[in-house]
């Protein structure tokens, strides 16, 4: 999930606040005789809204991954809430970290003939990790240790 630092109810208290504030500067400047600032903070709020909304129209989206025996399923939420899935078979899948120079590297699921890219929002860091993660897990799907009790000491 792509990190977001305001809840929707913080995200109403700031777009309230700063409308209030900037409507009490206007409103002073209007009273001292500048009223062409009406306009420009009109604008400069309008703007400033819109932009802050759009932003946050990214909440609901989001990458799942579920990994069984049988498949790994991406499930892909955009920010609309429309889903997407992707079904790849773990058997021939591998994880490949591609470096790119000056930018995050970019996480790929390999298989036969697919190449999926997950974790696009992710920085360094966090898909380091998730690759690891997923390279582990694959590889215990894999190679099972089988537990046999007659063989414990």
């Amino acid at each position: 999930m792509p990190h977001r630092s305001l809840s929707a109810r913080g995200l109403n208290v700031l777009l309230c606040l700063v409308g209030g504030l900037s409507c009490f500067a206007v409103s002073v400047l209007w009273l001292l005789g500048a009223w062409p600032v009406i306009g420009f903070g009109g604008v400069e709020i309008t703007l400033f809204i819109l932009l802050l909304r759009l932003h946050a129209r990214g909440r609901r989206e989001g990458e799942l991954l579920l990994l069984s025996e049988n498949e790994l399923r991406i499930v892909r939420t955009d920010a609309r809430g429309g889903r997407q899935l992707r079904i790849l078979e773990p058997a021939w899948l591998n994880v490949l970290l591609e470096e790119r120079r000056g930018r995050v590297p970019a996480l790929l699921l390999v298989a036969r003939a697919a190449r999926e890219e997950v974790g696009a929002q992710l920085g360094e860091a966090e898909k380091r990790d998730l690759a690891r993660a997923l390279a582990g897990a694959l590889h215990r799907l894999r190679n099972r240790r089988f537990d046999n009790l007659q063989l414990r000491d």
